[in-house]
């Protein structure tokens, strides 16, 4: 019984930070008008994750947070606009390819190869921009190569995201609650992975 309660309450801990966690993401990126709070706050959970990932459970999540948000405010946000461009492109290049074949053609393949890609890139972003000490565009490079030579990892993600959105969708409720903190947790877990592989192949 002993056993049970221990993990029971292990369980609920784990659950109430992972909802707090989301709960803070939503504040800290309305409060930066969502634009300018986004990547921030998205940069802000990674690090915490990260944090727990490595055993350090036992900071106030608050302070924590708004430490993260505050050190990466500008450098994320600049980020961010190299990601806002490269969706635009997407965008621009769906618009065009529509209005010149009026539907879905042997023309969107190289597009979706890219969205593709460009999916898997957005995996590591965060996760590389937590772990490693750079600047923007050597995590722009070091996220791509890491994407490119991590496919086991990157298999094991879009099965762990695709399976959290058949649940999300099944109960609504839990995206509400945990659908940030979740998809923060499953990347960067397997994103770590990722990275010690690499470390551990530069030690050789």
């Amino acid at each position: 019984m002993n056993l049970f309660s221990g993990a029971l309450y292990r369980m609920m801990v784990w659950i109430t930070r992972l909802a707090y966690l989301h709960l803070l993401w939503i504040l800290f990126t309305l409060a930066g008008a969502v634009i300018f709070g986004l990547f921030p706050s998205t940069t802000a959970m990674f690090a915490i994750v990260r944090d727990w990932l490595n055993g350090k459970t036992d900071r106030n999540l608050f302070s924590t947070f708004w430490i993260y948000f505050k050190a990466e405010f500008w450098k994320s946000n600049r980020l961010g606009l190299v990601v806002l461009g490269l969706l635009l492109l997407i965008s621009l290049d769906v618009y065009y390819i529509r209005s010149i074949s009026g539907g879905v053609t042997w023309t969107y393949i190289p597009l979706f190869a890219f969205m593709f890609i460009f999916l898997l890139f957005l995996f590591y972003l965060f996760p590389v921009f937590v772990h490693y000490d750079l600047k923007i565009p050597a995590i722009l490079k070091n996220t791509f190569l890491i994407m490119l030579i991590s496919p086991v990892q990157s298999f094991f993600i879009l099965v762990s995201l695709a399976s959290l959105m058949l649940v999300f969708r099944s109960l609504p409720a839990l995206a509400f609650l945990f659908g940030g903190s979740l998809y923060t947790f499953i990347t960067m877990w397997l994103s770590l992975h990722a990275f010690r592989r690499i470390d551990r192949q530069k030690s050789v």
